[in-house]
């Protein structure tokens, strides 16, 4: 009969402690834009803000030699060097967070979307992404943009020059699906090829934070930076992400997360990626706070 009654007891203790709300610990990948490298001042010290304002571990995940490569690598090969260095992360294993800036944000989708057997990504949150394309290249006088505004959609260009990747000119659409080697693919918008897994993979985000930075002159249009973006064939009107083929056809799965609550259009002031540290504070930070979890989830069932 004790032995009966402390067997139940500890039956009981066991099972409360196994249900209490723990706090686990979700880390964080950063993805820099173009033209910079996770060793520069910035990049690192925005990696230990976030970190410090979130009590989350985070760190800054390279592509290659950083600045060059992040100019010269097409953004395929980008892609897939991060899915590869990600899976070979065990930090990451149980599942992660990304913070992304600019150009990063394509790596981050890519790996997202193409990589196979990776562990899951819960909250993606992206700054100043040129999701939807970029129409054009401002202030942009090298030999390197020249060839940006007038071969983009050449083998040569599209396999040397990253941003060739997004460059989509709304009045040249044949050319661009026909010839762009990355985001078509994946945006999913070339009708016979698109892949349910990618779209699959995309919307199982637990939230997609877009945002757009109100004086932004480098993401052309900014609004690119929520899926927004022109009508094929035409340089207006400017569509909203509602508008879009991409959303209302959901051929990534846009339509489907926000449906669901889990996309948040965010836009603050200031220009390309000058976000003040309370916007950071208010949009970015508690969607990398620790995960609250039951122990019943990370422990074995004892039997007595």
């Amino acid at each position: 009969m004790e032995k009966s009654f402390l067997r139940s007891t500890l039956l009981v203790t066991l099972t409360i402690f196994f249900f209490l709300p723990v706090s686990i610990s979700v880390p964080f990948i950063l993805f820099h834009g173009i033209r910079d490298q996770c060793s520069n001042g910035g990049v690192s010290s925005f990696v230990q803000l976030l970190s410090n304002l979130s009590s989350s571990p985070g760190s800054c995940l390279e592509i290659g030699d950083g600045e060059q490569d992040s100019v010269t690598m097409p953004l395929t090969q980008q892609a897939s060097v991060a899915c590869e260095k990600v899976k070979q992360m065990k930090e990451l294993s149980q599942g992660y967070n990304i913070v992304a800036q600019s150009q990063g944000n394509l790596v981050a989708r890519g790996l997202i979307e193409f990589c196979d057997n990776a562990p899951p990504v819960f909250n993606y949150i992206s700054l100043g992404g040129p999701h939807a394309g970029i129409s054009d290249i401002p202030k942009c006088n090298s030999t390197l943009c020249e060839l940006l505004k007038t071969e983009v959609y050449t083998d040569f260009v599209q396999d040397h020059i990253a941003p060739s990747g997004y460059i989509k000119i709304p009045t040249d659409i044949k050319n661009y699906l026909e010839h762009s080697k990355y985001l078509p693919q994946l945006n999913n918008e070339r009708p016979k090829e698109r892949n349910a897994t990618f779209k699959d993979r995309f919307t199982s985000l637990h939230n997609l934070v877009l945002v757009m930075f109100d004086g932004d002159t480098v993401v052309i249009p900014k609004e690119s930076s929520w899926f927004g973006y022109y009508p094929d064939g035409a340089s207006t009107p400017l569509l909203s992400p509602q508008e879009t083929k991409l959303y209302t056809e959901d051929w990534i799965g846009l339509k489907t997360l926000n449906t669901a609550g889990k996309v948040k259009f965010v836009s603050v002031h200031g220009e390309h990626l000058r976000i003040a540290q309370d916007d950071v504070v208010k949009y970015v930070a508690p969607y990398l706070k620790n995960q609250p979890a039951s122990m019943s989830e990370d422990l074995e069932i004892l039997h007595l």
